[in-house]
């Protein structure tokens, strides 16, 4: 249930005391026998609160001395690019993390104007300093230090590899292994300068320039230029704050800033549908003041928002306000691959997550496209971004990134800024907002009495057995045969683009589907479900998929 504060603005009692947040991250020390105060790294790194001892200058002298016995042990001896957002305990670590590369001897690259760096900026600088190249001497990796859109008490850290993208577990395993290690022993065998000495080593990088000069290669920015779309872009406080100035001062497109605050209590911010402050640039609630900004303010066309590494996009449009994250990936691959992009190759594929909306599927039908589906988590998209097999890669969370116009790749990292663009590009070249592209697609591909499919995202208790035993389900622990009045077609626990386990369960039916995953940090299994007969049918489907995890766990 909702809180009855949701999208309403920030109170003083909701905000984090960022010095005691940094204190504690500095004076808090971890149990290393307790696993919520381990290094663990889920889909987009180690992530927790230092007021939980869960993210504390400990974990990050630690992991830090874990990734550069790993990229010692990979043979990666290039430069170490590192970026930052703008969370009260990026800094900090980011500090930490410099004392330690510095102190073993890795060549690190810092943003030239010691700013914050998205993470999209720190993918295309690897790839950029890489060549192409995935193996031999000189390659060159990244580190970002961002929790993404959590709330402002967390912290995050995060590895990517020389292929630019998310490290994948067979890394991040042994990452973090390694870092539990050396906390359980003191920090024994860990190396570190202080931050004075690592600063005057580490070396400068024009992560802005380098990217922003570079965008014409992934979005039509002349297109928008010259329709004079007007664009109001939100950073929402994050990384992208320099970023969006720069992109319309350079490339002389009518975007403004709306808002040039960073503030680690993120007090400008409304509160997300729990009463929590979140960076999600896809949640109605958070988004909820540049909605009516765009609303009450006519001299623009459409409005972006990005979270605070800027991986994700939220796209809010005149006629229908916040998109939902599916309704955007299915217009930005329609038109992408409906003729937007000739130069890619013909037998570019889709991906897209297997919690990612059906209309996904529906329009690579209709554009007799290969659609790849493959389990939760950027990883999955990066090899095919980085050989061109992959046009476009994305995830229901409004995370994507899609290839250069001539075939080749951009970033393998989510990039929240170029989905942002993108949705002016189609403005510019259809003369119609996303939102109304959304809606031909429905009455195309979704003809009849329904409208728009129904999607949502749902989350029942389960306890930490119960989610072990879904992560590892059979689909033969499913015994129903009908759900929401349909026959099952299908009852999947690998995905079936690749073959890789889902850690869940997902059933589809002619009209409809769910899945079922486990959380990674609560008691919860959350329930994606779609309906392509309306939220009626889409309730129905919702109620009997607890029924049928129930029973499979039972």
């Amino acid at each position: 249930m909702a809180d009855p504060r949701a999208g309403t603005l920030a109170t003083p009692a909701d905000l984090v005391d960022v010095p005691h947040l940094v204190a504690s991250y500095f004076n808090l020390q971890p149990d290393p026998e307790d696993p919520a105060q381990q290094v663990a790294f889920g889909t987009s790194g180690h992530r927790g609160s230092s007021l939980k001892s869960a993210f504390n200058e400990t974990h990050i002298l630690a992991t830090t001395q874990a990734i550069v016995d790993y990229r010692t042990s990979q043979g990666i001896d290039g430069p170490l690019f590192i970026g930052r957002d703008t969370h009260g305990l990026s800094e900090p670590a980011w500090a930490t993390a410099l004392e330690v590369l510095v102190a073993n001897d890795v060549r690190v690259l810092v943003d030239d104007r010691d700013g914050y760096t998205p993470t999209p900026a720190v993918s295309h600088a690897i790839l950029h300093a890489n060549s192409g190249r995935l193996s031999g001497a000189g390659l060159a990796d990244g580190i970002v230090v961002t929790p993404s859109h959590n709330p402002p008490s967390d912290g995050g850290f995060k590895y990517n590899p020389p292929h630019g993208g998310p490290a994948d577990s067979d890394a991040t395993k042994v990452i973090a292994a390694r870092a539990n290690e050396l906390i359980r022993a003191g920090l024994a065998g860990v190396k570190r300068v202080t931050f004075a000495a690592a600063r005057r080593q580490a070396e400068a990088y024009d992560f802005l320039g380098s990217y922003v000069d570079d965008l014409p290669n992934v979005v039509d920015l002349a297109a928008i230029r010259e329709s004079g779309v007007r664009i109001a872009a939100d950073p929402l406080g994050g990384a992208s704050v320099a970023y969006w100035a720069e992109i319309a001062e350079r490339h002389k497109i009518d975007l403004n800033v709306v808002n040039e605050l960073v503030d680690p209590t993120w007090r400008f911010m409304p509160l997300d549908w729990d009463g929590k402050i979140r960076m999600d640039c896809s949640s109605p609630s958070a988004m909820a003041e540049l909605v009516r900004f765009l609303a009450d303010t006519p001299e623009f066309d459409i409005a972006t928002g990005n979270d605070a590494d800027s991986d994700r996009h939220g796209i809010v449009t005149r006629d229908a306000g916040l998109m939902n994250p599916n309704h955007f990936l299915a217009v930005a691959i329609d038109h992408l691959f409906g003729g937007a992009r000739p130069d890619w190759p013909a037998t570019a594929r889709i991906g897209k997550t297997l919690v990612s909306s059906s209309m996904i599927d529906r329009v690579a039908g209709a554009l007799d496209k290969p659609l790849v589906e493959v389990p939760v988590g950027f990883k999955w998209f990066v090899p095919g971004l980085i050989d061109g097999s992959f046009g476009f890669g994305g995830e229901e969370s409004a995370g994507a990134s899609f290839l250069r116009f001539d075939g080749s790749v951009w970033t393998t990292d989510k990039d929240g800024i170029i989905l942002a663009l993108l949705a002016s590009e189609i403005l510019a070249r259809t003369g119609k907002s996303p939102s109304q592209r959304y809606a031909e697609l429905v009455a195309q591909l979704n003809p009849g009495q329904h409208g728009e499919p129904a999607y949502a995202r749902i989350d029942a208790p389960a306890s930490r057995e119960e989610k072990a035993k879904l992560a590892a389900l059979s689909p033969d622990a499913v015994t129903a045969t009908t759900l929401a009045g349909e026959e099952i077609t299908a009852k999947l626990t690998e995905a079936p683009g690749n073959g890789a386990a889902i850690g869940g369960l997902k059933v589809t039916t002619e009209s409809a589907w769910f899945a079922a995953r486990p959380s990674g940090t609560e008691d919860v299994y959350k329930i994606y479900a779609e309906s392509f007969r309306g939220p009626d049918h889409l309730a129905k489907v919702q109620e009997e998929a607890k029924a049928v995890v129930s029973a499979a766990l039972s």
